[in-house]
């Protein structure tokens, strides 16, 4: 398996509406993927710092028959390259294919996702850090105790609306976007 990673040197993101545009209707093809302004170039920036970056996203698309696994790959293989011209990676992806019904342990927010990545590079969780732009994102940080930061891209200017009582109790940072976090990750401006 190579190097164990160093758990603080990790950061864990949502995709859709922290690294590129969600949509109520699903991304469902790859040119429906766009990445949001100054997302890609966050990711490798954290890289020339030594992070090692992870996606955790829903995908529940898949399950409805909106898009097939081979479109997320594709979709997938798009990002990669986008971010390999800006000298960027991101290490793993783990993606839930099911929907709320199929009552998975992986689906958002349930940790199974968190937990495989845990289990198969010897992460230590609570060193973590979590971005995402939901609710569910920050309930699955929360519950294996990493430290969770919510965007207002995506679907978090809608979180903040609608569950600002519930961030409040967990102590959410917010930031505009995945730079802006990034940028005061890198200035040690957080704890």
């Amino acid at each position: 398996m190579g190097n164990i990673i160093q758990s603080d040197k990790v950061i864990i993101l949502d995709r859709d509406g922290v690294i590129n545009h969600d949509s109520d209707d699903y991304i469902k093809s790859p040119e429906e993927w766009i990445p949001i302004e100054g997302s890609l170039e966050a990711i490798a920036k954290l890289n020339a710092e030594g992070y090692k970056v992870f996606i955790f996203t829903n995908q529940s698309g898949i399950g409805r028959g909106y898009y097939t696994l081979d479109t997320l790959q594709d979709m997938h293989e798009k990002m990669r390259k986008l971010l390999l011209d800006l000298g960027g990676h991101i290490e793993a992806i783990f993606f839930c294919p099911h929907t709320p019904e199929q009552r998975c342990q992986c689906r958002k927010p349930k940790t199974g996702m968190l937990q495989e990545l845990a289990q198969r590079y010897q992460i230590d969780l609570a060193q973590t850090r979590i971005i995402g732009d939901s609710l569910k994102d920050m309930q699955a940080a929360k519950q294996v105790d990493a430290r969770a930061y919510l965007v207002k891209t995506g679907k978090g200017k809608r979180t903040i609306r609608n569950s600002n009582r519930e961030l409040e109790e967990m102590a959410i940072p917010v930031f505009k976007d995945l730079a802006d976090f990034t940028s005061n990750l890198l200035a040690d401006k957080l704890e």
